[in-house]
C-alpha cells in the first residue's frame, strides 16, 4: 500500500513566521543600550524599507517550512518530516505510543485548529503536529491509537474516537476555593507584599524591588490564578484507551493517562482542606508529563478515580478497618521520636497484594501508593543516628525516575521488608497487566 504524505494546517505558517521576529526580539532585549542607539540612528525611510524587507521574510520562512513539513501513517509507524535547511525525519513506532494529547492554546481555538502530542516510550521530548484542522485531529489521534491497539490500518480508520463515561468534573468553585485554602497560594502572596517594601527600606532602589517584586508577584499568580485557569472545568472520563483529562479555561487540554504506564499515585491532603474531606490526586507517569489526575474532589470520589487507574487497590483508610481503635498504619517505633521529633507520628506504612503505600505529613498528609509489579528497586539506608536507635529507611525506587520512602522503621523490619518487597515486585511483574492500548 501506497504511503500518503500530508501537511499541516494551512494555518500554520502563520506560527512559524514568528521566528525570523523573535530573533530581533531576543537581540533587542539582549542588549537593549545597543538596540536603542540603533534604533535612534534609523530614519522613518530606513524602518519602512527595513519592514518591507522583514515582513515579507518572516512570511516566506513560515512558508516554506510549512511546505517542507509532511507526516505519514504506515502500517507500523507514524513519520514526520521537516526542516527547510537542515532535514529531520522522526520515526515514531505505534507499539512505542503510551500518551497522544491534543492541546488547543487560545488562538489555536479561535482558529479552529489543535496540536497532537505524542509521548513514545523512550524519547526524550515528545513529538508534535502543529497544527491540524480540530476534526483532523481527533481523527488522526483515534487512528494511531487504534493502530497502537493491534487493528488493522483499514479497521483503525473505521474505529473511530472510543466512546468516554464521565467519572468526575470539578465545579470552578470548588477549584477556586481550594486555592483559597492553599498554603502556598497566601505565602507567596505575603513573600510578595512584605519583601518588596523591605528592600525599598533598606536600600532605596527601584530596580531592586522592581527585580524581587516581579517574580515574587509572578510566583504567587502561578499558584493562585495561573492554577485556576490551568486547572478550570477539570474533567475525569474512561475509555477504553485510558482516562481522558480535559481541562483548561483559556487554552484547553485533553489528555490522556496511558493504561498500565502509571509508577505511583500521590494523594495529597492539604491541613485546610481536611474539615471539607477535600484531597487532590497526582501522578507519575513513565515519560509523560502528566501529573495531576484530580485537582481537587472529596475523597471518595478521588478514590473511586484511583481504583479506575490502579484496579483492586483500596486506599488504607482507618474507616475501613473494623474496631473504634483500629489502625491500617503501620507506624514507627516510638524512638523513632529521637530522630525527627514531633513528626514521626506522621510516617507509616502500609503493604497490601496490589501495593507498597508510605505515608508522611502531620499537618500537610501525603500518602503515596506504588504497584509492586512497577518497583524497579529496593534499598535500605541507615545513618549513624539511626544505627544508634535501630531504624532504617526503605526507599522504593519506580520507573519514572521517583522514589517513595517508608521511613523510620525498625532495623530487623526494615531488613525484613527489603527482602519480602523485592519478592513481591519480581511475582507482581508476572501478572501485571499488559502495556497496551484498549487491552
Amino acid at each position: 500500500m501506497a504511503v500518503v504524505e500530508r501537511r499541516l494546517h494551512p494555518v500554520t505558517p502563520l506560527r512559524r513566521a514568528w521566528a525570523p521576529v523573535a530573533v530581533v526580539i531576543g537581540w533587542a532585549v539582549h542588549d537593549p543600550d545597543q538596540a536603542q542607539r540603533q534604533l535612534t540612528r534609523l530614519t522613518t525611510t530606513t524602518l519602512l524599507i527595513a519592514l518591507a524587507v522583514v515582513v515579507p521574510a518572516a512570511a516566506l520562512y513560515g512558508f516554506l517550512s510549512w511546505w517542507f513539513t509532511h507526516y505519514a501513517v504506515t502500517d507500523t509507524e507514524l513519520r514526520i518530516r521537516t526542516g527547510l535547511v537542515f532535514r529531520r525525519t522522526a520515526h515514531i513506532r505505534l507499539e512505542r505510543v503510551q500518551a497522544i494529547d491534543v492541546t488547543q492554546p487560545l488562538l489555536a481555538r479561535v482558529a479552529g485548529v489543535a496540536k497532537l502530542r505524542l509521548d513514545v516510550i523512550g524519547a526524550g521530548k515528545k513529538d508534535e503536529l502543529a497544527f491540524l484542522g480540530e476534526r483532523e485531529a481527533r481523527a488522526l489521534r483515534a487512528e494511531l491509537l487504534a493502530r497502537a491497539a493491534g487493528f488493522t490500518p483499514e479497521t483503525a480508520r473505521e474505529v473511530g474516537e472510543a466512546p468516554a463515561r464521565e467519572l468526575l468534573r470539578t465545579p470552578p468553585r470548588h477549584l477556586a476555593l481550594s486555592l483559597v485554602l492553599t498554603g502556598a497560594t497566601w505565602g507567596s502572596l505575603a513573600a510578595a507584599l512584605v519583601v518588596p517594601p523591605v528592600l525599598w527600606l533598606a536600600t532605596h532602589s527601584v530596580w531592586t524591588v522592581l527585580a524581587s517584586a516581579l517574580p515574587l508577584l509572578g510566583a504567587a499568580g502561578a499558584t493562585s490564578v495561573g492554577r485556576f485557569v490551568a486547572e478550570y472545568d477539570w474533567t475525569v472520563s474512561e475509555s477504553p484507551d485510558g482516562l481522558r483529562i480535559d481541562h483548561g479555561l483559556l487554552d484547553r487540554t485533553h489528555e490522556t493517562v496511558p493504561p498500565g504506564r502509571v509508577q505511583t499515585v500521590r494523594i495529597v491532603e492539604p491541613l485546610l482542606w481536611r474539615r471539607r474531606g477535600w484531597v487532590r490526586v497526582e501522578l507519575d507517569v513513565a515519560g509523560s508529563a502528566n501529573s495531576v489526575l484530580v485537582p481537587v474532589a472529596p475523597r471518595e470520589l478521588a478514590e473511586a478515580v484511583v481504583a479506575r487507574v490502579l484496579p483492586g487497590v483500596v486506599v488504607p483508610s482507618a474507616e475501613r478497618v473494623a474496631g473504634p481503635w483500629a489502625d491500617p498504619w503501620a507506624r514507627p517505633p516510638r524512638r523513632a521520636g529521637w530522630c525527627v521529633p514531633v513528626w514521626w507520628r506522621g510516617h507509616g506504612l502500609s503493604v497490601t497484594d496490589p501495593v507498597f503505600a508510605a505515608r508522611r505529613g502531620l499537618l500537610h498528609r501525603r500518602l503515596e501508593l506504588v504497584p509492586h509489579a512497577k518497583v524497579q528497586s529496593v534499598r535500605l539506608t541507615q545513618g549513624p543516628w539511626q544505627r544508634l536507635w535501630r531504624l532504617a529507611d526503605v526507599h522504593v525506587d519506580t520507573g519514572a525516575d521517583k522514589t517513595v520512602t517508608a521511613r523510620l522503621r525498625d532495623a530487623r523490619e526494615a531488613a525484613e521488608l527489603l527482602r519480602a518487597q523485592a519478592e513481591r515486585s519480581r511475582t507482581g511483574r508476572r501478572t501485571a497487566r499488559p502495556d497496551r492500548w484498549m487491552a
